[in-house]
């Protein structure tokens, strides 16, 4: 245990370090604007609406076990067994699907996001697991465990950064700079910790919950494409329409590999 722990110490001096050499900080005079695009903003007045709900059908895959036992914190932290989240499904429902449109805004403009957006290393998991930010808004990476942990995103349209917190309660922050969906995050300590961002430059997005719904608000009139990322099941996409002031549904349904069993 004594081995382990001053290999935690050095590995944690190592990835602080990383901090300002990985992209750990924001650069105010390159950081892009969150507001996105330079033309017209939406009219409140005729925008609509497109909701829906991710089904899954069959029977969804067993997540896979996690095995903590490498680090006494993240075992007392979690009293009971622990999963991956790969297939969240309750009552047919699929959370942690990122929905968003993909396709036909245009060169919209839009408001500023409204304040940062925050994942946390907490119980020695990422929170939220799926989730997403603008393009230019400020992503807070918070440590609150008592030990070690990183964010090391590898992104494919972005820099790749990692960022080590070795002390609880440190917070850092990050801006994205280009789209991209998604950003697959993974903790280099503890190998089971990983999390999904869609970067986008436009406020229409939403993670499903338990209940597999989604709403994207506010759009203008017009044709969308509009796709449902699933970091297991992959993507869907479907085609609406919406007229002024008007709410459109549209619903996607995973299905079961072949290979899943009870």
């Amino acid at each position: 245990m004594r081995v382990r722990t001053m290999w935690i110490g050095i590995l944690g001096m190592a990835l602080a370090v990383s901090i300002t050499a990985c992209g750990g900080k924001k650069d105010d005079l390159d950081a892009p604007d969150a507001a996105g695009g330079g033309g017209p903003k939406v009219d409140a007045a005729t925008a609509g609406n497109i909701e829906g709900v991710v089904s899954f059908d069959g029977v969804a895959p067993k997540n896979a076990e996690i095995s903590m036992n490498a680090d006494p914190v993240c075992v007392k932290a979690n009293g009971t067994p622990q999963t991956q989240e790969t297939y969240e499904v309750a009552d047919g429902k699929l959370a942690n699907v990122f929905v968003y449109v993909k396709d036909g805004l245009g060169s919209f403009s839009y408001d500023p996001p409204a304040g940062p957006i925050t994942i946390d290393q907490k119980g020695c998991r990422y929170h939220p697991h799926v989730f997403g930010i603008r393009i230019g808004q400020e992503l807070d990476i918070i440590n609150s465990d008592p030990t070690l942990h990183n964010i090391h995103a590898l992104p494919k349209g972005n820099a790749e950064f990692n960022t080590g917190q070795p002390i609880q309660g440190m917070k850092t922050m990050h801006v994205f700079n280009n789209k991209e969906v998604m950003v697959p995050f993974k903790c280099d300590v503890h190998g089971w910790m990983n999390a999904y961002l869609g970067v986008l430059d436009h406020p229409y997005f939403q993670t499903t919950g338990a209940d597999g719904k989604f709403s994207l608000k506010g759009l203008p009139p017009g044709t969308y494409t509009i796709e449902a990322w699933h970091e297991k099941a992959g993507t869907q996409t479907a085609q609406v329409t919406i007229a002024a002031k008007e709410t459109k549904p549209a619903n996607f349904t995973f299905k079961a590999p072949a290979t899943a069993t009870d």
